[in-house]
């Protein structure tokens, strides 16, 4: 009876972190009503871009020190945290926007803090979902990884049924249902302990979790050449989560041996070999024979060369992705008002909402595609994982070829769709390229690492945009700017990163041509050994 109670009080916890993981991912809904935000408060598209930026900065590089927090104090102090956070982040945007004014700093902070509070919060709900499952850890953490990917989808969707056309209305429903769910979720999600368990931590078995989103490595199995990872990353990084190799060696314990879990117990314990990224959904296997022998990490990881190489295609791929993911509303406004100029507000706030609910779900599927692809390439075609970051980069050249030179605002969708189909197909796999090229005992450093690319390259292609829509853009009497050229607003940008593909595709194909000989030389230095 007491197992079948914790069972459900466990379900419960499933759900409410899922709950709280759809709260997390607005900023990537940021599109759907910054064009009326910077009209209102006759903000340039550069300040408006920067605005956006700051909620990816507040996602991508907290990582680490939330990681630290929650693993010292427990996942329910940083949700209830994460939900002040995002309230205090929104309701101060939803402010400026009644009062039609606002000190770009200030814009700047809130929307800081929504990234912050949706990473604390998205850290501890898949943390709390791990602990809570640790022999299910893949399926326990694919549902809030999921809800954290459709949140834009989510939000957007409800925001275009219940509030057509009502920029202020949905920015009060981002604050509410943020808060909303974050608060609720807070009371039921919680670890709780195993049947026959050991009540005793081994804090020191391994490293700590941390990140900001994150995906996780499944438990092994027995005699097991392979390893499960959960795997996307696209918010902050965990915390140091390095382990004795040994660790990784030593079959599943029996339920009776399993270790009992709490709040502040690491996900690297010697009963399981769980690691924590930041990011999505995915659930894909890794070369455990390579990235087992391998332990590339802290300063020997800036001092290798594939890191650099790894680093800059992650700069390229997610900056042209989140340029359009966070202008795509701009792009709306800008084909729009070109092709029909009696066009009213609120039908291109609807079309600004339906092109951030395709790209949220192009992304989502990007994700689960790169999943299976990566694998059958792996282990059908014995090809490298890298080659998906090729088919990512092609996407993406689609994408931007799109871009350049659809004028029909009925055809947008092919852009969106693209867009966050290249998006998740290049953060789906990558954290797995990582855990092969440099080891898996410091996945979660050397992936904290890589998540910095993303942060300087989409503020340099952000800001690129918002360059070339304001030079097309004429200042109105009351100071608001508006760009009725159409695809003239934004075609040299999207130059910009059509030139920025093909430098990605010849550095994917170089990295894989750089494997390849890699592992001809250890596989000569093996036989040679013999």
């Amino acid at each position: 009876m007491m197992e079948r109670n914790l069972h459900r009080a466990r379900i419960i916890s499933s759900i409410a972190a899922t709950a709280i993981s759809l709260a997390c991912g607005t900023n990537y809904v940021y599109s759907a009503w910054a064009p009326q935000f910077a009209d209102k408060l006759r903000l340039s598209t550069t300040q408006s871009e920067l605005i956006g930026v700051a909620g990816n900065l507040g996602m991508y590089t907290m990582g680490v020190p939330i990681g630290w927090v929650i693993d010292r104090n427990g996942s329910r102090p940083a949700v209830m945290l994460g939900s002040a956070l995002l309230g205090i982040g929104y309701f101060g945007l939803k402010v400026a926007f009644d009062q039609g004014d606002g000190y770009v700093p200030l814009l700047f902070i809130c929307s800081y803090l929504t990234g912050f509070g949706g990473c604390m919060a998205f850290a501890a709900s898949v943390k709390t979902s791990a602990l809570n499952w640790p022999h299910h850890r893949g399926t326990a953490t694919s549902f809030p990884l999921a809800a954290f990917g459709l949140s834009a989808f989510f939000f957007s969707m409800f925001g275009e049924i219940a509030f057509p056309g009502d920029t202020s209305a949905f920015l009060l429903v981002l604050a509410v249902g943020t808060i909303g769910l974050t608060f609720v979720g807070f009371f039921f999600l919680k670890v709780w302990p195993h049947p026959n368990s050991e009540h005793h931590h081994h804090n020191h078995a391994g490293g700590s979790l941390g990140e900001s989103g994150t995906p996780y490595q499944s438990v092994p199995g027995s005699n097991s050449g392979e390893q499960n990872v959960v795997a996307d990353g696209e918010g902050g990084v965990g915390d140091n989560l390095a382990t004795h190799p040994k660790t990784l060696d030593t079959d599943v314990p029996r339920r009776g041996d399993e270790e009992a879990a709490d709040e502040t117990s690491s996900l690297m314990s010697r009963s399981s070999t769980a690691s924590s990224l930041p990011g999505e959904v995915l659930v894909q296997s890794i070369d455990l024979d390579r990235s087992h022998r391998v332990d590339i990490r802290g300063w020997n990881l800036l001092k290798n060369t594939e890191f650099w190489q790894l680093f800059s295609i992650m700069g390229i791929l997610a900056g042209i992705g989140l340029m359009t993911i966070n202008n795509i509303g701009h792009n709306t406004n800008a084909l729009w008002k070109h092709y029909d100029e009696s066009v009213s507000e609120e039908f291109l706030i609807g079309k600004q909402q339906m092109h951030v609910s395709i790209l949220s779900v192009g992304s989502f599927s990007g994700r689960l595609l790169s999943g299976v692809g990566s694998d059958y390439l792996v282990k059908n075609l014995k090809a490298s994982r890298v080659w998906c970051l090729v088919i990512s980069a092609l996407v993406f050249c689609a994408a931007q070829i799109c871009a350049l030179t659809i004028t029909n605002p009925h055809f947008l969708l092919f852009i969106s769709s693209l867009s966050g189909l290249g998006y998740g197909y290049a953060f789906g796999v990558f954290p797995s390229i990582v855990a092969e090229s440099f080891g898996i005992h410091g996945l979660s450093q050397n992936w904290g690492f890589m998540t910095f690319s993303p942060v300087l390259s989409g503020w340099i292609f952000n800001f690129f945009y918002g360059q070339a829509f304001d030079a097309h853009s004429v200042v109105g009497p009351g100071g608001e700017r508006t760009c009725l050229e159409g695809i003239e607003c934004y075609r040299p940008a999207y130059f910009f990163t059509l030139g920025a593909c093909g430098l990605g595709l010849l550095v994917s194909l170089y990295v894989i041509r750089h494997q390849r000989l890699q592992k001809l030389r250890e596989a000569a230095r093996g036989v040679g050994g013999e």
